[in-house]
C-alpha cells in the first residue's frame, strides 16, 4: 500500500544497475515506481522482487531509441496512472574508444541511446507535466561529463550534451511548475562496470547510489552528485585550466 505523499515515478533502464535498485529503493519509501527496460523478464523479476515492499512497480518494457515506443508507453502511463509526478531518465551505456582508433559509428551507438533516448522521453513527458501543471524531470548524466577523459571521446560527450540540456531546461521550465535535476554519478558497481578493465576510483555499489538519488530527488539542489570525495576532486578538474588540467590528467590512470 502507498503512503499518501507517495509519487508516480517512472524509471528507464531498470532491469538492473543504477535503474534497478532505484526502483527498488523508491518502492521501499512507499512510491508508484513504472519500471521500463527492453527486457521483459528482468523486469518480471523485479516486480516479484518488490513484493513485500511498501510500494509497488509496474513493468512496462521499452526500448528508448524507438521514439513512437516512448510515445506510446508514456500515454499507457498515463492512463493508467492519470499522472506521472516524476520521471528519472536513467537508461544509458558506455562504450570506450580510444581516439587513436576513432570510430563516427560508435559516437552514433553511444549518441542514439545516451542522449535521443532521453529525448523521445522528455518529448513526451514534457507536454503532459506542463498539462499537469507539475512534474520533476531526473536525467542521469555521469561526472564524465565534466570534461574530457581518456578513451571517454564517445560516452563524455554524450554526457556533457546531457549535462548542457539539463541546465537549458532547468532554466525553460520552471515557469510551468517543472522541475529538472541533472544525476552525476561517479563509479558505480553496476553489470554495465564489471566490464571495465582500469581502476575505478572511489567504486560504490548501486544501493548507494540509489540512496543518493532519492535523497537528491527530494532536495532543492539542481545536481545529485556523488560519491561526494570524487565529485569534489571532478569539480576541481573541471575548474583547472586547460593547461594545467591536461597535464594532471596525463598522469592520472583510469
Amino acid at each position: 500500500m502507498t503512503t499518501a505523499n507517495s509519487n508516480i515515478i517512472w524509471i528507464t533502464g531498470a532491469s538492473k544497475g543504477i535503474g534497478k535498485a532505484l526502483a527498488l529503493e523508491l518502492a521501499h519509501r512507499g512510491h508508484t515506481v513504472i519500471a521500463s527496460a527492453r527486457s521483459q523478464d528482468k523486469l518480471t523479476a523485479l516486480v516479484q522482487e518488490s513484493g513485500p515492499l511498501p510500494g509497488t512497480i509496474h513493468a512496462y518494457p521499452l526500448d528508448v531509441t524507438c521514439q513512437q515506443s516512448v510515445h506510446d508507453v508514456v500515454a499507457d502511463i498515463q492512463n493508467d496512472f492519470s499522472t506521472i509526478d516524476q520521471a528519472v531518465l536513467n537508461a544509458g551505456t558506455f562504450f570506450s574508444m580510444s581516439g587513436s582508433r576513432f570510430q563516427a559509428n560508435v559516437i552514433k551507438q553511444q549518441f542514439d541511446l545516451n542522449v535521443f533516448g532521453v529525448s523521445y522521453c522528455l518529448e513526451a513527458l514534457i507536454p503532459v507535466m506542463k498539462q499537469q501543471k507539475h512534474g520533476l524531470l531526473a536525467i542521469n548524466a555521469s561526472l564524465a561529463g565534466y570534461r574530457g577523459l581518456p578513451k571517454s571521446a564517445a560516452y563524455g560527450a554524450s554526457k556533457a550534451a546531457l549535462i548542457n540540456m539539463a541546465e537549458c531546461l532547468k532554466l525553460d521550465l520552471d515557469p510551468y511548475s517543472i522541475d529538472v535535476k541533472i544525476i552525476n554519478p561517479g563509479f558505480v558497481k553496476t553489470p554495465l562496470t564489471d566490464k571495465n578493465d582500469f581502476h575505478m576510483p572511489f567504486l560504490i555499489d548501486s544501493g548507494q547510489a540509489a540512496r543518493a538519488i532519492s535523497k537528491g530527488l527530494i532536495s532543492r539542489k539542481f545536481e545529485i552528485r556523488f560519491p561526494s570525495a570524487f565529485a569534489g576532486i571532478m569539480a576541481f578538474l573541471k575548474h583547472l585550466p586547460y593547461r594545467c588540467y591536461f597535464a594532471l590528467v596525463r598522469q592520472i590512470k583510469l
